[in-house]
């Protein structure tokens, strides 16, 4: 269980946060060859409900910032417990951003540790701030970290967003590679996805491998890192 007692923050979210009850799994990024991890993406897993009931809820009563902070620094929590080297993936909403004063306090907390270690993704909802966004890039520009927009082909992100947000990686949503090892749509798509990133220095990430044939056709096209049950679930 995440806890947050001991972090010096306003009583108020400090209050807000005491309500969740929520864990942490991490799924694996991994590099061609399938086995080589470069990253860990932390989900977030509540203990009493779904976490798009989570969402929903919080949603609802304009509340998102509260799971914002929870997400940065629960998500943390649970990654250094498990002494993980490589970088982490830690869900962002694009509408949202932690205030300086709660910066101020991550940073106190983590300092150095994290420099060059996190990867923040920008959801695909609910919708996005672009004060909040240039906010993020400051941020994770000091820490020498990177960006990423996640799920990018559903939601709110697309190419549009992408050429807004100017990220280091863009994860391809599971409806885009889902199949494509026998479907030539969607090959000629996501080639002409990769040679476009690429050629802008972004890093692709196939998201939602879940078949040994849409593995190899992926890393055949040139894709730079892939998720997906094939290769590890999350845990």
């Amino acid at each position: 269980m995440i806890y947050y007692d001991d972090l010096p923050l306003d009583k108020e979210i400090l209050e807000a946060l005491g309500e969740l009850t929520i864990n942490y799994v991490f799924q694996p990024i991994f590099q061609p060859d399938g086995k080589t991890v470069y990253a860990w993406e932390a989900l977030m897993r509540p203990t009493n409900k779904t976490v798009l009931e989570l969402i929903d809820e919080y949603m609802e009563a304009d509340r998102l910032h509260v799971l914002e902070v929870a997400t940065v620094f629960g998500a943390m929590q649970a990654y250094f417990l498990r002494g993980y080297t490589e970088r982490v993936c830690i869900n962002s909403f694009p509408s949202d951003n932690l205030s300086q004063a709660e910066a101020d306090v991550f940073w106190e907390y983590y300092g150095d540790s994290i420099r060059g270690r996190m990867i923040i993704e920008s959801l695909e909802y609910p919708y996005f701030s672009y004060p909040n966004w240039l906010e993020k890039q400051r941020s994770v520009k000091v820490m020498e970290n990177l960006l990423a927009v996640d799920d990018f082909g559903s939601g709110i992100n697309d190419m549009e967003r992408v050429q807004i947000m100017r990220p280091h990686i863009v994860k391809l949503d599971r409806e885009l590679v889902s199949g494509i090892d026998h479907i030539p749509e969607k090959q000629q798509n996501v080639q002409d996805l990769v040679l476009k990133f690429h050629s802008e220095g972004i890093l692709v990430v196939a998201e939602g491998v879940e078949e040994k044939e849409e593995f190899d056709y992926l890393v055949g096209l040139g894709v730079d890192l892939f998720q997906g049950y094939y290769l590890a679930r999350p845990a």
